[in-house]
């Protein structure tokens, strides 16, 4: 049997597959069950407009936009969704991203899925409570661990000690 198949239609097969790992991925997030759970209204009242874009649709903030990139006091860092406990201050570091870095989450407070928004895979971190999209996290961090999570600071809120 010979195949005589054109570059178009390869290209055109691996765009339908990727749009179908892109609609899977997301599926089964929306088929999760979480601890806390809400409506889209509900959601869209407790948040405000640029929290519910990262965290209910996976957007991103702009680079630098976020004041809890230059936040180097004691503290904890939330969910702005549920509150739930997500990174301690002494994980965070400067990775001179524009986004709050850390090189390690609470045990337990963060899930990860595979994201194929920019074609390629990275690995999305989510809360693991209420299912926020929080980042992305990333092999080149600091020791001890070498991971790089990359939040949007306007997932998150800051509790100075």
């Amino acid at each position: 049997m010979e195949w005589n198949i054109s570059r178009k239609q390869v290209l055109k097969l691996a765009l339908l597959g990727l749009a179908a790992a892109i609609t899977g991925r997301r599926v089964l997030m929306a088929r999760k069950r979480f601890e806390v759970e809400k409506s889209d209204d509900e959601w869209r009242a407790l948040l405000t407009p640029e929290q519910y874009n990262v965290l209910r649709r996976h957007g991103t903030e702009h680079p630098g936009s976020c004041a809890l990139t230059s936040e180097h006091r004691e503290g904890t860092f939330y969910c702005a969704g549920c509150r739930q406990l997500l990174f301690e201050s002494g994980t965070k570091f400067d990775s001179g991203t524009g986004w709050p870095s850390f090189f390690e989450p609470v045990p337990g407070a963060v899930e990860t899925s595979v994201d194929f928004d920019l074609i390629y895979p990275r690995t999305e971190v989510h809360c693991s409570r209420c299912g926020g999209h929080l980042g992305h996290v990333f092999d080149d961090g600091p020791a001890p661990t070498g991971k790089r999570y990359c939040m949007n600071g306007v997932a998150m809120i800051f509790k100075p000690r």
